[in-house]
């Protein structure tokens, strides 16, 4: 019986002995000359080091050229915006963000959306405004940062609403004040 089993095992292992080499030799990754004259133009500043970097990490940079090929000159520029807003970051900061970003990823989707929306109406206040109220972020003492937190979890329109302000788009075909 366990002779039989073995012999079952190793004609498995020798059939699937050719899918697993080209698997292997697939997850190695291209060669910088196996890569499009586009993606190595792109992909410039990697040549050097190219062939020495792990497998995953070429697939993803060739997954980035895709995407940037696919960008609109506008959000190309925004892109690069970011991209150097994040060059600036000290690791120290780079690694609280991406702490924020996977709680974000871990919230419903509903509150995911709902941030956007905040997000989306702090970004479209006059700057003048935007840096009066992250003053008045900074100054406040962590219990009172809290209470404000609060306040918006309680109230979707959260607490700018009081001052005829509102982090949610307008409805169409909403009349009136709220």
């Amino acid at each position: 019986m366990t002779m039989h089993r073995n012999r079952r095992l190793i004609l498995g292992l020798l059939l699937l002995w050719p899918a697993l080499t080209l698997a292997a030799e697939g997850g190695a990754g291209l060669s910088w000359d196996q890569l499009s004259q586009e993606e190595q133009q792109t992909l410039k500043p990697f040549q050097e080091r190219w062939d020495g970097l792990p497998p995953e990490r070429r697939e993803r940079l060739q997954q980035g050229v895709k995407r940037w090929q696919a960008m609109t000159p506008e959000q190309r520029a925004q892109a690069k915006e970011r991209f150097t807003r994040w060059q600036k970051l000290t690791p120290d900061q780079r690694e609280k963000a991406r702490q924020r970003y996977e709680r974000f990823r871990e919230l419903p989707p509903e509150q995911q959306e709902r941030l956007r929306r905040r997000a989306q109406w702090f970004k479209n206040l006059p700057p003048e405004r935007r840096a009066e109220l992250r003053e008045k972020w900074q100054n406040m003492t962590p219990e009172q940062r809290e209470e404000f937190k609060e306040k918006w979890r309680r109230d979707d329109r959260g607490p700018a609403h009081e001052r005829g302000m509102s982090p949610r788009p307008e409805r169409p075909g909403r009349m009136g004040p709220r």
